[in-house]
């Protein structure tokens, strides 16, 4: 009686995947008109072109452009006097169709489906354009530098990115992904200097990816990781077209999802999630002190109140004794250990943070800074959290939103939440065995079969130009070499490779 009993269910696949949209029959009116049925945005019209002839035109009204569908088709057929009427639709292509299967995909994608009244079927595409203009990037905002970004209209996206390499070594390669969404992938490579081995990686991948639905590019990057348990990304997401474009040109791909403004760039390490557009922007001594700064908040952000819970829960007695008689004088009344007190603190930093992304922009900052202030204040006053702790969590806190990936500076919040259980029960060396730990685990990483943590390991010391600093633009005259690129020089050597 405890056991839910097993139901029969009908299952409409074979051994090729899901076909329960693939149904085979011979194209008739009656079975395309089937298609549109209990469609209230599909529309089937019968249009008299001649006195012995009549053509019926399906679609959906919500895919195509409709004030282009009397200009393109109907006014053109009018005194269309051919046996083949799609050659007097001289504004589209008009393309024969041979099966249901083929006419029902079209029709989804923004194809005019036309009878010519004879049997015979063409797809007419009118394809809706709707989108979105260029704007800024808010994800990766930069003060100097172009201000566009990609927006949801995937070939759009592309003619950035081809306004910005225009050579035809710049190849497009088309996928499809998702049984449901047909969302279109596109997979971009510079031929010529992306190693074929990563370009056949990616597109195995992609190939190989089986599910009902890929909304967006985070979607597809979950099926195309090396290591799906990992905290870490592996692919580096952006909107930014500049971004992609230089990336294309060290040997990497660019990865585009049909309606998300987003790309997947790919191979990455771990210290390319540090990297801002803004580094290529400023003198190359001002951008290596910049980049030095985020490894060093990184660290702080992660490290530095499981040094405070380490420090006054195990090893008091390292505290100089200034500096003692402060933390004695700010705890001797709180009635939590250093653990809970910071857990808790972290716990309503990471509810504030959380809070101010979900509310209204014009809002939202106000919450975060009027909520940090007045939390912390109250928390103090009323003797839950020390003095000392809140400066420190505000420094790390301020540290951890220097990181340029957001992907990143969320993985840093599971890294401090571990660190500080370790921190409270074993003291230094939990932190140190919780920093090796990591430290193995970023060298077990790939992406896309590529090392992780290089040019680290494996060592590549031509890569550490661009690395904790970043060397004036001039000297780097190669590619990185942890990417494999088929033409390693950045410069014009002729034929020399």
């Amino acid at each position: 009686m405890f056991w839910k009993k097993k139901s029969k269910r009908v299952r409409h696949e074979n051994k090729e995947g899901n076909q329960l949209f693939q149904k085979s029959k011979d194209l008739s009116i009656a079975a395309v008109k089937g298609l549109i049925s209990n469609m209230d945005d599909g529309e089937l019209i019968e249009h008299r072109i001649n006195k012995e002839r009549n053509i019926t035109l399906i679609f959906i009204r919500t895919l195509i452009d409709v004030e282009r569908l009397n200009e393109s088709i109907i006014q053109p057929l009018k005194n269309c006097s051919e046996d083949m009427i799609h050659t007097c639709i001289a504004s589209v292509k008009a393309g024969a169709l041979s099966s249901l299967d083929e006419a029902q995909k079209l029709m989804m994608l923004g194809h005019v489906l036309l009878d010519d009244g004879k049997g015979r079927w063409w797809a007419v595409p009118l394809v809706n354009t709707l989108g979105r203009s260029i704007e800024q990037s808010e994800a990766e905002t930069i003060l100097y530098g172009p201000k566009d970004s990609f927006t949801e209209q995937i070939d759009q996206n592309i003619t950035l990115l081809r306004r910005r390499l225009p050579v035809t070594e710049l190849k497009t390669e088309k996928f499809s992904a998702g049984y449901l969404t047909k969302a279109k992938v596109v997979l971009m490579y510079v031929e010529g200097i992306a190693n074929p081995d990563i370009v056949d990686i990616a597109r195995k991948k992609i190939s190989k990816i089986n599910i009902d639905m890929v909304i967006e590019q985070s979607n597809l990057a979950a099926f195309m990781e090396d290591h799906i348990h990992s905290v870490f990304p592996q692919f580096q997401q952006t909107d930014r077209p500049d971004q992609c474009a230089y990336s294309l040109g060290l040997g990497k791909i660019v990865i585009l999802v049909a309606n998300t403004p987003f790309a997947l760039v790919a191979p990455i390490t771990f210290f390319h999630l540090f990297q801002s557009p803004e580094d290529y922007i400023h003198k190359w001594m001002v951008a290596s002190f910049l980049r030095c700064l985020r490894y060093v908040s990184y660290l702080a952000s992660t490290t530095l109140i499981p040094l405070y819970v380490a420090l006054t829960t195990h090893h008091y007695q390292v505290i100089p004794l200034q500096i003692l008689f402060v933390l004695l004088e700010s705890r001797s009344k709180l009635p939590f250990s250093p653990f809970w007190e910071a857990l808790f603190m972290l716990l309503i930093l990471e509810i504030i943070k959380e809070a101010s992304l979900r509310m209204p922009s014009k809002t939202s900052t106000t919450l975060g800074t009027i909520g940090g202030i007045v939390i912390g204040q109250a928390a103090v006053e009323a003797g839950f959290v020390s003095k000392v702790l809140i400066v420190l969590v505000g420094i790390a806190a301020i540290a951890s939103f220097l990181v340029p990936n957001y992907l990143l500076s969320k993985t840093n919040t599971l890294i401090q939440f571990a660190f500080l259980i370790l921190s409270s029960l074993l003291g230094f060396p939990g932190i140190v065995f919780g920093m090796i730990y990591v430290l193995a685990h970023l060298n077990g990483l790939s992406s896309l079969k590529q090392p992780y943590f290089a040019p680290v390991a494996p060592l590549y010391w031509r890569d550490w130009m661009d690395f904790f600093i970043r060397a004036p633009i001039p000297w780097m005259k190669k590619r990185p070499a942890h990417v494999h690129p088929l033409f390693k020089w950045r410069y014009n050597r002729g034929d020399d490779h």
